[in-house]
C-alpha cells in the first residue's frame, strides 16, 4: 500500500490537514502542548510500511457508541463482525484476512493483547475512541512492536493529550435495538502551568438485533498530566465494565428457517415440563483496569527520551447452562435417583473464571540529525494468568455440591523480552534506506488441570507447559521522495508464538512450533492538493503457519497444526480526489490471494474417531476474501456534512477445506450519514447533531460463522456431511448523536 494513503469520513483517514495543505502520513506534535512525546512503534513517511492514520476529528465524527473496529473497517483490507449483530458487545476484525490474535495492539505503546490469547476482546474498553487521540493501522509485519506479534497488521492507538483549557462534554447516541451512549468529558486545562487533569465516563448498552444479544457496558478514563518545555509525566487509569449475553454460537440457515433469522441458541435447554427455554444469566461478565505513567523527555535539540512503567488486572467470568453433561467431567459422581436408576448425565450450570495481572516497563530513546534518525528501546512484561473453573448447579443432583465447586484450575506465566534499533539514512533530499532489528524472548509455562477430561485417565488432562523463543526480526527498505511522489520496498521478518489454546487444546504429545513470516511490500503514491493515488502490492509468505485441519486431541477439541507453506499475495489500491471544495471522493480496493499449499483435511467419524484425510492440494486460507473496496462520498458545506460510505467484501470461506457448505457469501454494504454543528450558542462552545442510517439497501448478510465436518458409514461407504452457523448482521436501523461542548 501507499503510506499516503487518504481517507476522510465515517472513521477513515483525513486526505490533508485542517488547513487542507498537510499531506497524510508525517506525524506532528501539537506546538500548542510543547509535547516531547515520541511514539516508538509509529510510522510515517520515511517508513516503507504500509499504513493509515484516522485523526481524532473522523474518530468524534462517527462515535457512536459502536466498538472501534467499525471505526476502523473503512481502511484498506479491513473487515468486521458483531456477534450481536449491530456493532456492540463482542466484534472482531482482521487485516488482510488475519483474524485477531495475529493483529497487534498497543495504547500509549503499551501492549494491550492478552499475553496467552493475543486477542483484544474490545468489549471489555467500551467507548475507547471517546478517549482516542488518533488511531494508526499498519498493515503486514510494520514496525517493531512491543507484545504479540504483528502477523497481519498492527494497530497503534494515542490516547488524548492532556488538556490545554478547560472544557466539559457531553455527548450521547440513540438508535434501534435499544442501543445508546452516554458519555460525560471534563478537563482542568493547565493549571499552575505546569499542571492538568482530564476524565470521562460512559455508559453503553444494547438489546442487539439478536435475539437476547444484550450488552451493558461502562468505562472511564482519567489522566493527570505534568509539563514544561522539555518534559511531560502523565499518570492514565482507564478500564471497562462488561455483561453480555452470548451470542457467539451463531445459528445454522436450518434454525433460521424455522425459528428467524435472529435467532440465539446460546442459553437453549429444555425445562421440566419438556419445554424450549433460555437461561437467563448466559452472560459474559468481566472488568478490566489499565494503569500507564508515561514519560517524554527533551534532551537537547537531538535527542528524546521515553519511558513508561505499565500494570493491567483484569477478572471475569461466563457462565453457561450445558445440557446433558457427563458428571464425572465436572469432579462430581453419578448419583442415583428416587427410582434406583444411576444416573451419569445432567444438566448444569458452570462458570469458566479468569484472573491476570500483566505489569511491565519499556523505555527508548531517539536521536534526530540532519541525515539520520535513529532509535533504539527496551522492554519488559511479565503476565500471571489464573483460569479455573465452577459448578454453580446441577439438575436434581443427589449428592453433596460445595458452593461453587471447582473441577479444574490452571496458571500461565509468561515473561516477555524485547529490544529494537531502528533508524532512517537520508543519501540525498530524495532517497533514504531504513533498517529495523528487532529480538525478542519470550518464556511461557502452564501448569495445573485442564478444562479438557482425559478419558484416558479419567482425570482432568494435565498441564506441564514450559517453552521458550528467541526471535531476531530484521526489516529493511527504502523510500523515494520528490515533489508529488512517493515509492517505497521493504522486506521484513516476524515471527510469533503460539497462544495459549494451542497447547491447551493441543496434543501434548506434539507441540505446536512457533510461526515465521517474510513480508515483502512494493508501494508507490502520487500525492497533491487534488488527487492522491497509490498503490501497494505485498507478498507475505509463511512458514509452519498453525491453521485449523479438523485434526482433533485426545480430548476431541479441534486444535491448530504447523502448515509448512502458505502465503497471501494481493494488490492494495487508494484514491482520494477532492475535485471541489465541497466534495470529497475516497476509494479503496484490495484484490488478493490467500493460500495454503498441500491442504490434509481431517474428518472424523460421528466427529470423533476413525479420521481419514483428503488432500486437496493449494486450497483458500479460511476468512480471507480475494476481493474488498470501499467507496465514500462525501459533502461539507458550512457547518452541514453528509456522506455515502459503502463497503463489499467477498465471499469466503469458513473452513480451510475451500468446502462450498461453508461459505459465507459475499455482501455490500451501504451507510448514509448527516451531521450538523452549531458555535458559540451563548455559553454553548460547539454543538453537534448527527445521524447515521446503516446497512441503507437492507442487506440480508452473513459476516462471520463456523464450519465442522463428520461421516458415518452406510453400506460399506463413508457419507461425510458438514453443518455450519452464521453471525446475522442487522438490516436498516438508524443511530442518531449529539454532543456539546461548553
Amino acid at each position: 500500500m501507499f503510506a499516503a494513503a487518504v481517507f476522510s469520513m465515517l472513521g477513515t483517514v483525513s486526505l490533508y490537514g485542517e488547513n487542507g495543505a498537510e499531506p497524510f502520513g508525517v506525524d506532528t506534535l501539537s506546538s500548542d502542548l510543547k509535547e516531547v512525546e515520541i511514539v516508538a512503534n509509529r510510522a510515517t513517511s520515511k517508513t516503507p510500511v504500509a499504513f493509515s492514520n484516522i485523526s481524532k476529528k473522523e474518530l468524534v465524527k462517527r462515535n457512536d457508541g459502536r466498538d472501534l473496529t467499525y471505526l476502523m473497517q473503512v481502511t484498506p483490507s479491513v473487515t468486521v463482525t458483531s456477534d450481536a449483530g449491530a456493532g456492540m458487545g463482542y466484534t472482531a476484525m482482521r487485516i488482510r484476512g488475519t483474524d485477531g490474535s495475529r493483529i497487534n495492539v498497543t495504547a500509549n505503546g503499551i501492549p494491550i493483547n492478552n499475553p496467552e490469547s493475543h486477542n483484544v476482546y474490545w468489549v471489555n474498553m467500551p467507548d475507547f475512541v471517546s478517549s482516542l487521540r488518533d488511531v494508526q493501522i499498519q498493515r503486514g509485519a510494520g514496525t517493531s512492536t512491543n507484545g504479540a506479534g504483528a502477523f497481519g497488521g498492527s494497530i497503534n492507538m494515542i490516547t488524548d493529550a492532556p488538556s490545554v483549557d478547560p472544557y466539559a462534554e457531553v455527548s450521547g447516541a440513540f438508535g434501534f435495538y435499544n442501543s445508546y451512549r452516554a458519555t460525560v468529558r471534563v478537563g482542568t486545562g493547565i493549571m499552575y502551568d505546569h499542571w492538568s487533569f482530564d476524565a470521562k465516563i460512559s455508559h453503553l448498552g444494547s438489546d442487539g438485533y439478536i435475539e437476547r444479544a444484550s450488552s451493558n457496558l461502562w468505562s472511564y478514563f482519567t489522566q493527570a498530566a505534568y509539563r514544561n518545555q522539555n518534559t511531560m509525566l502523565r499518570l492514565l487509569v482507564f478500564g471497562g465494565k462488561e455483561k453480555t449475553y452470548m451470542a457467539w454460537d451463531y445459528a445454522s440457515i436450518e434454525d433460521m428457517e424455522k425459528y428467524g433469522r435472529r435467532y440465539n441458541p446460546c442459553g437453549k435447554y429444555i425445562d421440566d415440563d419438556g419445554n424450549i427455554a433460555y437461561y437467563s444469566d448466559q452472560n459474559d461478565n468481566y472488568i478490566q483496569h489499565h494503569f500507564q505513567l508515561l514519560l517524554s523527555q527533551h534532551l537537547g535539540e537531538k535527542f528524546n527520551l521515553s519511558a513508561a512503567l505499565h500494570y493491567t488486572n483484569d477478572r471475569g467470568y461466563y457462565e453457561q447452562y450445558k445440557q446433558n453433561r457427563t458428571l464425572i467431567e465436572y469432579g462430581l459422581l453419578p448419583y442415583f435417583d428416587p427410582d434406583g436408576k444411576k444416573v451419569e448425565k445432567s444438566d448444569l450450570i458452570r462458570l469458566k473464571n479468569n484472573r491476570n495481572h500483566f505489569y511491565g516497563a519499556t523505555t527508548h530513546i531517539s536521536y534526530a540529525a540532519d541525515k539520520m534518525n535513529i532509535m533504539c528501546g527496551v522492554s519488559a512484561t511479565n503476565f500471571k494468568g489464573m483460569h479455573f473453573g465452577q459448578i454453580e448447579w446441577v439438575r436434581n443432583y443427589i449428592g453433596k455440591i460445595d458452593p461453587l465447586q471447582q473441577y479444574y484450575n490452571n496458571i500461565g506465566h509468561k515473561y516477555d523480552f524485547n529490544t529494537f534499533i531502528r533508524g532512517n539514512y537520508d543519501f540525498n533530499d530524495y532517497l533514504s534506506v531504513f533498517v529495523d532489528l528487532q529480538y525478542r524472548f519470550i518464556h511461557y509455562t502452564i501448569n495445573g488441570e485442564s478444562d479438557n477430561y482425559d478419558w484416558n485417565t479419567g482425570a482432568p488432562a494435565l498441564l506441564d507447559i514450559k517453552r521458550h523463543w528467541n526471535f531476531l526480526n530484521p526489516k529493511f527498505g527504502i523510500n523515494f521522495n520528490k515533489g508529488f511522489h512517493r515509492a517505497f520496498a521493504s522486506w521484513s521478518v516476524a515471527q510469533k508464538e503460539p497462544t495459549r489454546d494451542n497447547f491447551t487444546d493441543g496434543d501434548p504429545n506434539r507441540q505446536p512450533n512457533s510461526e515465521r513470516l517474510n513480508d515483502f511490500e512494493l508501494g508507490y503514491v502520487f500525492n497533491n492538493n487534488i488527487l492522491t493515488a497509490g498503490v501497494n502490492l505485498y507478498y507475505m509468505l509463511y512458514k509452519d503457519q498453525l491453521v485449523a485441519t479438523g485434526e482433533l486431541s485426545d480430548t476431541g477439541n479441534a486444535i491448530s497444526v504447523n502448515v509448512p507453506d502458505s502465503y497471501r499475495t494481493g494488490m492494495e489500491l487508494q484514491v482520494g480526489y477532492v475535485p471541489l471544495e465541497w466534495f470529497r471522493w475516497n476509494f479503496s480496493l484490495t484484490l488478493s490471494r490467500n493460500r495454503i499449499k498441500n491442504f490434509i483435511e481431517y474428518i472424523y467419524e460421528d466427529e470423533w474417531t476413525n479420521p481419514i484425510t483428503f488432500n486437496l492440494g493449494s486450497t483458500p486460507i479460511a476468512f480471507s476474501p480475494d476481493l474488498t473496496f470501499n467507496n465514500e462520498f462525501s459533502f461539507n458545506w458550512k457547518a452541514f456534512e453528509a456522506s455515502l460510505q459503502s463497503r463489499y467484501v467477498g465471499k469466503q470461506y469458513m473452513n480451510n477445506a475451500g468446502s462450498a457448505d461453508a461459505l459465507l457469501k459475499a455482501y455490500f454494504v451501504s451507510d448514509l450519514s448527516f451531521n450538523y454543528t452549531f458555535k458559540n450558542i451563548k455559553s454553548i462552545k460547539e454543538l453537534s447533531l448527527g445521524l447515521t442510517v446503516y446497512n441503507i439497501f437492507n442487506s440480508h448478510y452473513f459476516s462471520n460463522g463456523y464450519a465442522g465436518a463428520g461421516y458415518y458409514v452406510e453400506n460399506g461407504e463413508n457419507i461425510i456431511y458438514r453443518y455450519s452457523g452464521y453471525a446475522a448482521q442487522a438490516p436498516a436501523h438508524v443511530m442518531g448523536t449529539v454532543s456539546i461542548r461548553f
